[in-house]
């Protein structure tokens, strides 16, 4: 019986991965829709969506054609700004059919508050000098711009060539510094919004489109 128990053991593992199933299995499994996978959880928390994942990707698509046609032939590094961007800088650069080079910085201004507090700490500086470089930085949301306006000042003591502003959502309402974005995704109403990035006490970044948190969450 051992013995028998043991070659049916190695007759399993020799098979390839994908063959192999689970002795509990009903049948082979089937991956969720993404429907499915955004169906309750963190979407009850949302009071509605205002950019839906196509639009974002649509969007992203064409801002990444501008970029590489505004700096073929310059040497371009992309700067992140953590963590909000992660998702938008992702997909942005992937659409982007030209040399470039990728950094971040994280900085820390809202901590779990829906506004800036315009105290802004860098946590994350970047691992190489800009000196006479072409810098894009991007965001994911430009509200009242003092956090970025920080960043601003302090990345052109360091002498780029040029420094210019990729934002995903621009909330002009909400801005009480000047402050000029160069490529911009979307404009934003005043209201707090999550998803793609964005994110409230560090949540809901995962969401793959962008809505209105409902008030009773954050208030």
């Amino acid at each position: 019986m051992l013995a028998t128990s043991m070659d049916s053991q190695r007759q399993s593992q020799s098979q390839p991965l994908s063959q192999r199933q689970s002795p509990s299995a009903a049948g082979p499994l089937r991956a969720p829709s993404r429907e499915e996978t955004w169906r309750g959880g963190l979407v009850d928390d949302l009071e509605r969506v205002i950019l839906s994942e196509a639009q974002i990707q649509r969007r992203v698509a064409e801002l990444g054609r501008q970029i590489s046609e505004d700096y073929r032939g310059r040497d371009l590094l992309v700067v992140g700004v953590l963590c909000g961007s992660f998702p938008f800088i992702a997909d942005l650069v992937r659409t982007m059919n030209l040399p470039l080079a990728i950094d971040f910085m994280a900085v820390s201004s809202y901590g779990n508050r829906t506004t800036s507090s315009g105290v802004v700490r860098i946590l994350k500086d970047l691992n190489s000098s800009i000196a006479g470089r072409h810098v894009l930085l991007v965001e994911d949301i430009v509200d009242s711009g003092q956090t970025l306006r920080y960043l601003i000042d302090n990345l052109q003591t360091r002498r780029p060539a040029s420094l210019e502003i990729c934002t995903l959502l621009d909330k002009q309402e909400a801005r009480t510094v000047d402050i000029n974005t160069l490529y911009v995704g979307f404009e934003c109403p005043n209201e707090f919004v999550v998803g793609y990035g964005l994110d409230y006490a560090g949540r809901y970044r995962n969401l793959p489109y962008i809505g209105v948190l409902k008030p009773e969450i954050y208030q």
